[in-house]
């Protein structure tokens, strides 16, 4: 199968039954080595061009893989996008890609999976993209949920979560960063990231892409990254040539000014509006007006059957002409257009009108882009968008209105003009821009290089615009001691994590994440947001639907307390990433709107199916074990071992020892009392059964029952002592240093289990919820110094002794038991670099996910 008849089958549609043949510079890059640019056109078919490519290289083929994978092809794809709205488009044309050649699969199927990396819970009895990493995938996100998950702090996630999306996105990842000219500091962060991998050395081959129309090479240096190496793809001038190539890149977008400007006024001695150079402030009734006079533009340069687009700046406006708009087509019809030369028939005198920005919620977001990528209306179709839609959408506009931006993302939008060239034969398509004062969210020197460039244009076609030549903005660069850093995912003493914030985005367009409930009752028994609920909030915007809110309007889950908290909305700490849950009286949506700080309207409520709303992570659960079929310890262990030994053997990990080693260890500090009492309360509570003699791993559970909060107690002196905060895993590494502390590399292999829930990591400290010894022995995360771990057997019959489990590790310097914790964990951190380590570390947590799923499916 030649990889034009692999591309044409790939992109085949109902209008396009035989696909689309590809470019010669997409069989380039499928069939040469991988570039680190590819600088390309918009309208070029880019991000086919990555997939498919990516596939190709795999040995994918029509139904199968046919051919061995290409060494330098890593098994992950993760597809790094700016926007939220190209983020769907992406993953709908991923999907079919892989349906139309056979190899779309489900993980665990051998076959390519597709998922979208957004905030929300997950199911920890489902299998996800992450407990297959020997297995091929496309892991499709914004800038904000995949560059987090890489430096460690993964927004929207559990915390416990974030090893194991780190150690896989930075392990046998390729790396695809499109439409570059839009991430902000996240363009620095994605170059530094990539230098740090190639100098500290990854478990497996990891390399990446920047894609973009409008890419300046030198914008990727960094203190680590030198982009003079960097080798890049681009059109040839014999490509330039090709009719197919010309069509697009020479497309008619006749370029003028609008007559109507977004400038400040100052009253005048009539009492009239005048232009003001002396005023520097834009008043609400600037806005008003300047709103009033584009509407009428917009309405008059629209024509049948056609799509008229207009980007503004930012959402606020957007919102002001859509509504603008859309008062005027409810009092009349549209007047003031020019008629078409055949008008089709209509069942409507009005264009349909639509909305889009990165401000809505999933339901209605699926509905603004299910209309955009179908045919208009025979009146037409008017869209108002933010910079949301200037790169990578799917669309073709015959008049396109856009505010002044950078000259880079000007070239964008104009890209979203007569896209294909179907409007080249009339002549009719144009590209109006709109001078603005109010720089935001750009700088005021960004507008004032794009305003020279564009005044001396006539037209925007590709082929007639000139080159990048601004220099990019500047922006914090993450450093390698900071990056190392993160590798802790304890909180700080205060309960708050480093902020990432100034390395993913710009600060005005940092993101919190909202939903709304009716909470009528008490909130306690509110389940987190499911990923159809939740909508993304700038930090500005949120702030200030928050100030107007009262104490009891907005709640924030507390992982430690197991609690949703209710701060006084004013005095709140917002940041990026974290989750917060509004009543649905106090408004602040709207469907048509999207996110409205202002509305006061009631919300709508969204009733997300049972499966996605699910339990919120707290520090002492222990949802892997809280399952539904009962599982003997050491029969656990003994499956736990095997699954490792066959993920090390599918991922050809050349030393595995230490990982299988560990599996083997992991949990042998269930057998502590106040595991085992606990197991057995929550096996009594789901079954009304009691567990038998011997050590546990998993407890059961009815079907129609529910797991309760865990109760960890010991029993002292004839009472129940409890130990909140209690975690086995802790109990476990205790016991495997006493018993091997001295091998080589037992540190590793204490790491190792220690890891295996993300609870207990890099640092070992008290917690503050926690039950204090009366005596002033130590204690941390639950166990106390001199507790007793009672004897057990493997199932190959191995026996470990009974053990006093001791704490003096947890205190700074050397002590009885040698090195302290922390210096034993920041040792293996220097030694193996964060990525060979949290390679191990996940790959120990998959294989006891795996066994425990198995244990319950084999159970059935």
């Amino acid at each position: 199968m030649s990889y034009t008849d692999f591309f044409k089958r790939a992109t085949r549609t109902e209008e396009q039954p035989d696909g689309l043949k590809p470019f010669p510079y997409q069989c380039r890059l499928a069939e040469k080595p991988w570039p680190e640019l590819l600088d390309v056109p918009t309208g070029m078919g880019k991000t086919a061009a990555v997939v498919l490519a990516w596939l190709w290289k795999h040995g994918w083929r029509k139904g199968a893989r046919e051919a061995g994978p290409d060494a330098g092809t890593p098994r992950r794809l993760v597809y790094c996008l700016p926007m939220r709205v190209l983020v769907e488009q992406t993953e709908r044309n991923a999907r079919r890609w892989l349906e139309n050649l056979a190899v779309a699969g489900m993980p665990g199927e051998n076959k390519v999976s597709v998922h979208l990396l957004m905030g929300g819970s997950e199911d920890v009895k489902k299998a996800t993209w992450a407990d297959y990493p020997e297995e091929d995938a496309i892991l499709i996100g914004t800038q904000d949920m995949l560059l987090s998950r890489a430096l460690m702090r993964g927004y929207g996630m559990s915390r416990y979560q974030w090893p194991v999306h780190f150690a896989w996105l930075h392990n046998d990842a390729l790396w695809v960063f499109d439409e570059v000219q839009l991430m902000g500091p996240g363009l620095k962060t994605s170059a530094q990231l990539e230098a740090l991998r190639r100098k500290i050395g990854s478990s497996s081959r990891s390399r990446s892409l920047w894609v973009s129309a409008t890419l300046k090479r030198d914008w990727l240096r960094t203190v680590d990254f030198d982009p003079v190496s960097t080798n890049p793809l681009a059109l040839s001038e014999e490509e330039k040539k090709a009719p197919e190539v010309r069509e697009r890149r020479e497309a008619v977008k006749v370029l003028t000014r609008c007559d109507v400007a977004l400038t400040p006024t100052k009253p005048s001695k009539s009492g009239k509006a005048e232009e003001s150079e002396k005023v520097d402030k834009l008043t609400s009734d600037d806005i008003k007006t300047y709103l009033k006079a584009l509407a009428d533009r917009v309405l008059a340069a629209h024509q049948p059957g056609t799509t008229t687009l207009a980007i503004l700046n930012t959402v606020e406006r957007a919102q002001g002409l859509f509504v603008e708009l859309e008062n005027r087509l409810a009092e009349s019809p549209v007047k003031g257009r020019k008629k078409a030369a055949t008008p089709a028939p209509s069942v409507s005198n009005n264009p349909e009108l639509m909305l889009i920005h990165s401000r809505f919620r999933a339901e209605d977001r699926r509905a603004n882009e299910g209309r955009l990528h179908s045919d208009p209306p025979a009146e037409g179709r008017i869209v108002i968008a933010t910079q949301a839609i200037e790169a990578g959408v799917d669309l073709s506009a015959r008049v396109l209105f856009t505010e002044l931006a950078p000259w880079a993302s000007l070239v964008q939008r104009f890209g979203r003009c007569n896209r294909y060239g179907e409007f080249n034969k009339t002549k009719e398509a144009q590209v109006i821009w709109i001078d603005v004062a109010d720089a935001k969210p750009y700088t005021t020197e960004e507008l004032d290089a794009a305003r020279q460039v564009v005044a001396n244009l006539k037209s925007a076609a590709s082929a007639d615009l000139p080159p990048i030549t601004a220099e990019a903005p500047l922006h914090p660069v993450l450093r390698r001691k900071d990056f190392l850093d993160l590798f802790n995912t304890d909180p700080d003493l205060s309960g708050f994590d480093v902020d990432i914030a100034p390395y993913v985005r710009d600060a005005d367009d940092a993101d919190v994440l909202l939903f709304w409930r009716a909470l009528g009752g008490d909130p306690q028994d509110e389940p987190p947001a499911s990923r159809e609920e939740l909508c993304r909030a700038g930090l500005g915007a949120a702030k200030k639907l928050l100030d107007r809110l009262e104490t009891g309007d907005v709640f924030v889950w507390d992982t430690l307390a197991r609690k949703w908290t209710t701060p006084r909305p004013k005095d709140m700490r917002l940041r990026p990433g974290m989750t917060l849950m509004l009543k649905a009286v106090v408004g602040g949506y709207t469907p048509q709107l999207g996110l409205a700080p202002e509305s006061k309207v009631g919300v709508p409520l969204i009733v997300a199916p049972a499966e996605e709303s699910l339990a919120e992570e707290a520090f002492d659960d222990d949802q892997r074990s809280l399952l539904q079929v009962p599982v003997t310890l050491p029969r656990h262990l003994a499956d736990v071992e095997q699954k490792a030994r066959e993920l090390c053997e599918a991922l050809e990990f050349k030393e595995p020892q230490a990982v299988i080693r560990a599996a083997r260890w992991h949990d042998v500090g269930k057998a502590h009392e106040a595991f085992d009492s606990m197991l057995r309360y929550a096996h009594e509570q789901g079954t009304d059964e009691t567990l038998g003699a011997g050590h546990w791993a998993k407890s059961g559970r009815k079907p129609n029952r529910k797991p309760g909060k865990p109760r960890y107690q010991v029993i002292v002196d004839g009472k129940a002592v409890k130990r909140r905060t209690f975690r086995h895993e802790l109990a476990s590494a205790l016991a495997w240093i006493d018993q091997h502390g001295k091998e080589t590399g037992a540190d590793l292999i204490a790491y190792l289990i220690a890891a295996h829930h993300g609870k207990v990591r890099m640092s070992l400290r008290a917690l503050p919820q926690e039950t204090e010894p009366p005596d002033g022995r130590l204690y941390a995360r639950g166990v106390w110094d001199g507790d007793r771990l009672p004897a057990m057997q493997f199932a190959d019959g191995e026996t470990v002794p009974e053990v006093e489990l001791k704490l003096d590790l947890m205190q700074l310097g050397d002590g009885p038991q040698g090195p302290s914790w922390t210096t034993r964990t920041q040792r293996l951190l220097k030694a193996l670099g964060p990525f060979q380590l949290a390679w191990c570390e996940a790959l120990v947590r998959i294989a006891d996910w795996r066994a425990s799923r198995a244990e319950q499916e084999a159970a059935k």
